[in-house]
């Protein structure tokens, strides 16, 4: 069997080389993105990996169909940037829902301590030799209250690192978790009360832009805003008017809405051609880093070992695989079938 794996960074080689290798599979690593240019890599091969800022549009899915590629498998948990409904019935999709939800409940926990307690300021003085505190005041977490939008595996788990550190959690859930002692409110509730508000819900119609000028207006004065999810979620421009209105005290990001031209790339010696990313890095209330919050040796193994077993299960047996996302029964991740047949 083999797979073309676009988007190839350094990290992705060793664990899904040694995957594969034990499974029979020939892995061909190429360093570009997977859009309609590229899709003709993808001759000979009965699979694609693909990872979070892949374009797989129709156009690219119709061109693959005709290449023969029976499968789409996405390294991530993620899949807004794969048209699922225009693959049905042509190319099978697999995602990896979970593989290492505390990488991003941790990573998110540590943008927030950073901020807030100046750490990467308090770095770079005393890397000069300047000792000083002034400017690096912070404050505590205890007693805060925490808004988490989004209560699947990662915001629980974060809600749990929140309880450890006496803050007060408050939720929202378009599917709220039954028996989890969360408390729910509204997301105008959730946006007035919370001192920090944190984003770990997937990106749909529904929640494009969920953070635009209207929600922060709806803000408390100050709040910290940590998104590591899907960066079309927050309005970078109503952020930055956010952030310049004093409204929004400190902003943590990991994803970005226009990343897929940027991130996982060195540009240190070019000119950013983003004003928008260039203006919020220059913010000094601004952490930005580069989706990598997943990115823990043990993410990375799960996520190869995953990838590899869903290849496997959909072209061995009955190619049944349970992380298939099937369009047909109108609930993408949890299919009516209980995953006792193909999607078609």
């Amino acid at each position: 069997m083999k797979i073309a794996f676009f988007d190839t960074q350094p990290y992705d080689r060793p664990s899904f080389e040694r995957y594969a290798a034990a499974a029979g599979m020939e892995i061909v690593f190429f360093e570009g993105k997977l859009c309609p240019d590229t899709a003709e890599l993808a001759r000979g091969c009965e699979a694609v990996c693909v990872f979070v800022n892949d374009d797989v549009n129709a156009e690219v899915i119709d061109r693959l169909y005709a290449l023969g590629v029976k499968l789409i498998a996405l390294r991530s948990a993620g899949y807004n940037n794969v048209d699922v409904a225009h693959a049905f019935g042509k190319i099978h999709v697999v995602h990896v829902p979970a593989y290492s939800p505390y990488a991003v409940a941790e990573h998110t926990m540590a943008l927030l301590l950073t901020s807030i307690r100046r750490i990467h300021k308090a770095y770079n003085r005393t890397r000069e030799f300047n000792f000083s505190l002034n400017g690096l005041t912070g404050f505590d977490l205890h007693g805060k209250t925490v808004g988490v939008i989004g209560t699947g595996r990662i915001g629980r788990i974060f809600i749990d690192i929140c309880r450890g550190f006496g803050m007060r959690v408050i939720a929202y859930d378009k599917f709220p978790a039954a028996d989890s002692g969360i408390e729910y409110v509204s997301t105008d509730e959730l946006f007035a009360g919370s001192d920090i508000i944190s984003l770990h819900c997937p990106l749909t119609e529904e929640s494009y832009h969920m953070i635009d000028a209207k929600a922060i207006a709806g803000m408390k004065k100050g709040v910290v805003l940590l998104n590591t999810s899907r960066g079309a979620l927050v309005d970078a421009e109503a952020l930055l008017d956010g952030i310049k209105a004093r409204r929004i005290g400190a902003a943590c990001l990991d994803v970005y809405e226009e990343e897929a031209d940027v991130f996982f790339r060195d540009y240190s010696g070019h000119i950013l051609n983003d004003d928008t990313l260039a203006r919020l890095i220059s913010m000094p209330n601004v952490i930005v880093t580069s989706h990598q919050a997943f990115l823990t040796e043990e993410a990375l193994n799960n996520i190869a070992e995953t990838t590899v077993r869903n290849i496997r299960s959909c072209f061995e047996n009955d190619g049944v695989c349970e992380n298939e996302l099937c369009y047909r029964c109108g609930n993408i991740e949890r299919c009516k079938k209980d995953r006792k047949e193909r999607c078609f």
